[in-house]
């Protein structure tokens, strides 16, 4: 068929779905475009900013609260812990201590620390004493609280700096989708730094940095192991001005392999405070029962040493 033909009935198609009693409606779309101010900047500047906060902070001592979801589809069910009030030490290179305490009573609900390669986790309301390599998963779904890794944690808190022997990052411009005072959907556009690592012979994802274009702080950090599966995914709110540093005071980290999600509420905090190495050390409590994840694991539940042993 010539050109010359096809537009001629393209352009009588209108007119014969009208005539035919056919009715066009037309309606709004569901989103709207941010009218908030943006700010501009490079990938290099972006890069820069990574790199000017990761060499910044060298450690930080935080109070704040706490509000934990375990479970999701592969459980069959979700389990919500609130108004937990929780201490957080950190500190470069990879030393990270984290306390919950219970609701009203102040109890310890759990007590973990990490040094970036093992980590030990004392969860007195189960009496029980958890140590292992990060790398090592729990095989216990009755645990949940088991499958926390202080140094997913660490990952999360403290964005490493981009590293130009390992590393290389790309600028893309992307959007959000935000939601404005009446709940409707307004898109708004921000950067996206991917950064991509050497791993041998190949290159892969390592992360995916997004940064807000009204203030250009990051937003959202996507994190990626090495088959590309996402590992942990965290949001960063509400910047504030901590010791002439700008840190977010609210944070969330999910995790969806393991199907658990920490929000914290910065209370203070307090940027390149000294700690000490005593600071990051958690025996084991007497009466509780180790769990040791690095040896061979019961597919029904882990195994128990009893102190002593």
């Amino acid at each position: 068929m010539r050109r010359s033909s096809l537009l001629g009935i393209l352009t009588l198609f209108p007119l014969v779905l009208a005539t035919s009693g056919c009715v066009f409606r037309t309606r709004p779309v569901e989103e709207t475009y941010s009218k908030a101010p943006l700010v501009q900047s490079s990938q290099q500047g972006l890069i820069d900013a990574i790199d000017k906060q990761a060499d910044t902070i060298r450690s930080l001592q935080a109070t704040v609260d706490i509000d934990t979801s375990a479970g999701g589809a592969k459980k069959g069910h979700v389990t919500d812990y609130k108004e937990i009030r929780g201490y957080v030490l950190a500190r470069k290179p990879s030393m990270l201590r984290m306390i919950g305490l219970m609701p009203i009573v102040r109890t310890t609900a759990f007590d973990m620390v990490s040094n970036g390669q093992d980590f030990r986790l004392s969860i007195p309301p189960k009496n029980r004493f958890v140590v292992g390599s990060n790398a090592v998963g729990s095989p216990n779904a009755d645990q949940p609280m088991e499958n926390i890794r202080p140094q997913d944690i660490y990952d999360a808190l403290l964005i490493r700096r981009v590293d130009p022997k390992s590393e290389i990052a790309v600028l893309e411009n992307g959007y959000e989708i935000l939601h404005d005072s009446k709940g409707h959907r307004v898109l708004q556009e921000d950067y996206e730094l991917v950064v991509i690592r050497k791993s041998g012979n190949d290159w892969k994802i390592s992360r995916r940095i997004v940064f807000s274009r009204t203030d250009l702080h990051p937003a959202r950090q996507y994190i990626y192991d090495d088959q590309g599966d996402l590992t942990t995914d965290a949001r960063y709110a509400d910047y504030k001005d901590y010791d002439g540093v700008g840190y977010p005071s609210r944070i969330e980290i999910a995790r969806p392999a393991e199907e658990y999600d920490i929000k914290m509420n910065v209370l203070k905090l307090e940027i390149n405070k000294p700690l000490k190495d005593e600071q990051f050390v958690l025996e084991q409590p007497p009466g509780a029962v180790m769990v040791d994840l690095n040896r061979p694991q019961s597919s029904s539940s882990a195994p128990a040493t009893p102190p002593g042993r």
